[in-house]
């Protein structure tokens, strides 16, 4: 039996669709390491700080200045001056003193000073800020203990007042590229088995129909040499009725012989 041929080839919607799977998966892998170099490695970091209890042992405000930059639209920009606030308190996790800052972020952007205010162009607004934080610390916070957040393998000298990061932002750099990940997967295989369903479906009404027109050719092979039969009987129906058969020694008589006969009996 020949082989029944089929056609492989995916049809424009399929083609997109392949397509669009494939472009979900590149941007959950790029996505993945994007955020894993951004977001996930400083959240792992910050979540390595052990909660602690700490108290407020003394506030200072050193007569140091620091310079931050300050925009007032697209192509404004300029400096300004704040002053420094340092607040230092007992870490009941090393029972030693330490500097307390507000987060990683001010941490990093100036480890001398507890607080950094945001830039404003006047200094005076900047200061404002500071001294409110200064009274805060000095009258409501006190002695009171409250929950720090204390690492001592990197910074044995320094206290964070709350993380940057937490657990939810560790969710969402893993979840969200898995789920573009996973769903252009999905979308590949999905279409990927349909076309390999269409294709057994095809071959398979392919087959089908070859087995009936060779069911339809032997059948009409039968009925051929079924007609052929009473066709033979029709075109000599003397040889084939068995009561006009001529007798064995009968003699065939002439026309003129048998009116012959007739005439000499009248």
């Amino acid at each position: 039996m020949a082989k029944i041929r089929v056609s492989y080839e995916y049809s424009e919607a399929e083609d997109k669709s392949i397509r669009l799977g494939l472009f979900l998966i590149a941007c959950g892998i790029l996505s993945l390491f994007i955020l894993g170099f951004c977001w996930l490695s400083p959240t792992l970091q910050s979540l390595q700080s052990k909660p602690a209890n700490c108290t407020v042992v003394s506030v200072l405000r050193p007569e140091e200045m620091f310079d931050c930059v300050f925009t007032c639209g697209a192509d404004c920009k300029g400096t300004s001056q704040y002053p420094c606030l340092q607040i230092f308190v007992n870490n009941s996790e090393s029972n030693s003193v330490a500097l307390l800052h507000f987060d990683e972020q001010q941490l990093v952007l100036n480890p001398k000073c507890s607080y950094v205010p945001p830039c404003e162009r006047d200094n005076q607004k900047n200061r404002d800020s500071v001294l409110w934080w200064e009274d805060y610390f000095t009258s409501e916070v006190s002695s009171q203990p409250f929950t720090c957040f204390f690492n001592q393998q990197r910074r044995p000298d320094d206290v964070l007042w709350r993380r940057s990061h937490d657990t939810s932002v560790l969710l969402h750099c893993v979840l969200w590229p898995m789920v573009s990940l996973l769903l252009g997967t999905l979308i590949v295989l999905l279409t990927v088995c349909a076309r390999s369903l269409a294709v057994r479906a095809e071959a398979l009404q392919k087959r089908k129909c070859s087995y009936e027109v060779c069911q339809d050719l032997s059948c009409g092979a039968t009925d051929q040499s079924k007609m052929r039969e009473p066709l033979v009987a029709r075109a000599d129906p003397e040889l084939s009725s068995p009561t006009q058969t001529l007798p064995l020694f009968a003699v065939p008589v002439r026309r003129r012989d048998r009116e012959h006969g007739n005439a000499e009996m009248n």
